[in-house]
């Protein structure tokens, strides 16, 4: 057992090899069989940390079977850094192919209703969340603080989205109002709310030390951070409960 709650597994890649995760259960073991939601948590670049198993666990206290994937961890951990980090200013694909295996996984197994699967996402994780939603494999985005492309047609066919931004964050309150304006284009629907008196990863306690002498406001902020989650689980609760369900799996 790991902390706040979660275990660690290890999911198969396609192409090879495996990637280190978190996975986070409700407490109601005793659910039917293909009853409950799933829920992808994709962490900040700082990797999978105790903050991102903290979200995850939150997410498993209100129903969800949520799995935290480590991008870091198929291979070298500076090599799938700087990878990933090149993905997240391109087209992202290598990254968009790792979380189709953890949503595969997710889905396959018995406990989750692979018709209701949502994923979310912290500032690199954000942005990783939202481009993966236009795949067409998940029912509802949820974006925090993440990066937003300028190319509006790469969002093309994404699922409903709520987004979480931060006033005093002024490199990505550009990112909220662009989020806002693409998704009205596309007639998608959307929440997206800017925290006022909140910085960047407002939601976020898992910092290093040093990242405080980076340029750019950022901290938790408990008020905006609760404010969040209310709206965040209310958005994924509407979202994929309209997405219907399957017949129950059987038993393993």
């Amino acid at each position: 057992m790991a902390a706040f709650g979660t275990d660690d597994v290890r999911i198969a890649l396609p192409a090879g090899g495996s990637l280190g995760a978190a996975i986070a259960q409700p407490s109601d073991i005793d659910a039917a069989p293909g009853s409950l939601p799933g829920m992808i948590v994709i962490h900040e670049i700082w990797g999978l940390n105790d903050d991102i198993r903290r979200l995850a666990a939150r997410f498993a206290d209100n129903g969800y079977v949520a799995v935290a994937p480590d991008l870091y961890s198929n291979g070298n951990r500076g090599l799938c850094l700087s990878r990933t980090l090149f993905d997240m200013a391109g087209p992202a694909r290598r990254t968009m192919e790792t979380l189709e295996a953890v949503r595969a996984w997710l889905s396959d197994r018995s406990d989750v209703d692979p018709t209701r699967i949502g994923v979310t996402g912290f500032c690199m994780g954000g942005g990783f969340a939202l481009l993966f939603g236009a795949r067409g494999t998940v029912g509802a985005v949820g974006t925090n603080y993440g990066m937003v492309p300028n190319d509006r047609a790469r969002l093309t066919g994404v699922c409903p989205v709520v987004g979480s931004y931060g006033a005093l964050d002024s490199q990505f309150t550009k990112q909220a109002r662009r989020l806002d304006e693409h998704l009205s284009a596309l007639g998608v629907p959307h929440d997206i709310k800017v925290y006022e008196g909140a910085a960047h990863a407002f939601m976020n306690k898992g910092a290093p030390g040093w990242a405080k002498w980076l340029p750019i406001k950022a901290g938790y902020n408990d008020d905006a951070a609760e404010a969040a989650w209310g709206r965040i689980l209310a958005f994924f609760e509407a979202h994929l409960a309209s997405q219907g369900q399957e017949e129950p799996k059987p038993d393993p």
